[in-house]
């Protein structure tokens, strides 16, 4: 077992942007359970409420590190490095019995949201949404199994359930789920499979080049133009991961005859004419949450293979002392990934 201290330090969102430093009790691990030391957190836009507002829980969702001890009915080995799961999933409903965890019907908890998460220094879980990852692999790097490969290849496989051959793919927003799915749409189809993506931050636009996308910033030209220079003029797919309305209607305009809108980003609404917009050319527009535990052996395996190439995502590093500064420069949206390190 290793050395657990009987507390520590752990941030504060107080709100207002404000984040402090405050001693907690270190949990202990009971049954079913592991205590994480927590090694690397990856930043998401949805914490900005937490960093805006404050929250009552220590957030963060996206954390990877090593088994700092495990209670009794455990097979985890103390030392093993892994990721934790978002969602905190029963195993045993119709929805866990079919393998979506992301749909459980009885979940216990949202980590980061309504029970401690990675930001601290420790975080208690349930050993079923530890997975287990390969020393050689980085924390940081382990990170990018999470939203970013999991959430995005899962909103590309939901599509696939509704259009099967898919030949071309819109991506509206490029931040870093946009990101994710533009890396993961490459891995899954092929470096030459065409991806377009838009966005207002030619930050992100560049990022989204450098990965291979073809981009379009909608701030200096219309999507349909940026499209036509790139000689398309439709997409069989197209994923929202902005959660703006503009950008899923225009997305729905663009869309070839059986083509499929995936929304992945949480936000507005989407107004839709149900005849000329779906049952006349046979769309769909269907939902995508986060993603199922079982996809992260397949993600691993991609990660593992490709390490280089989906690193460029992570563009910024810091530790946790400047966890303020860290989500100063990931709400200036001049970033990929922002990781926080202990």
């Amino acid at each position: 077992m290793m050395d657990v201290p009987a507390s520590a330090m752990v941030p504060r969102f107080v709100g207002g942007g404000a984040i402090v430093f405050e001693e907690k009790v270190v949990p202990t691990a009971g049954h079913g359970q592991l205590l994480i030391q927590v090694k690397a957190n990856a930043l998401c836009a949805s914490e900005f409420g937490a960093y805006r507002n404050g929250s009552q829980v220590t957030p963060g969702h996206e954390a990877a590190g090593v088994v700092a001890s495990a209670g009794p009915g455990t097979s985890t080995p103390v030392g093993t490095q892994g990721v934790v799961f978002l969602m905190d999933f029963c195993g045993e409903c119709r929805s866990c019995r079919l393998g979506l965890s992301n749909q459980c019907l009885a979940k216990r908890a949202d980590y980061g949201f309504n029970r401690d998460g990675g930001y601290g220094p420790f975080m208690l879980v349930n050993e079923d949404v530890f997975f287990a990852v390969d020393g050689d692999i980085s924390p940081a790097e382990a990170t990018l199994l999470l939203d970013v490969m999991g959430t995005g290849g899962h909103s590309i496989e939901r599509g696939r359930l509704v259009h099967p051959d898919i030949q071309s793919l819109l991506i509206t927003g490029s931040g870093p789920i946009g990101l994710g799915i533009l890396v993961m749409a490459k891995l899954m189809f092929g470096s030459d499979f065409p991806v377009l993506t838009t966005d207002l931050v030619s930050y992100r636009l560049d990022l989204s080049e450098r990965l291979g996308a073809l981009p379009i910033n909608v701030e200096k030209e219309a999507l349909q133009e940026g499209m036509k220079r790139h000689g398309f003029s439709d997409v069989d797919m197209a994923i929202d991961s902005s959660g703006k309305s503009a950008a899923r209607r225009e997305a729905m305009d663009v869309l070839a005859r059986r083509g499929v809108l995936v929304c992945v980003g949480h936000g507005e609404d989407l107004v839709l004419n149900v005849s000329p917009d779906l049952i006349a050319p046979e769309r769909a527009v269907i939902g995508s949450e986060y993603f199922c535990y079982s996809e992260l052996a397949g993600n691993l395996e991609r990660l593992r293979g490709n390490r280089d190439y989906l690193g460029q995502i992570v563009t910024h590093r810091y530790p946790v002392s400047e966890i303020e500064q860290a989500f100063e420069t990931f709400s200036r949206q001049n970033s990929g990934k922002v990781v926080v390190e202990q």
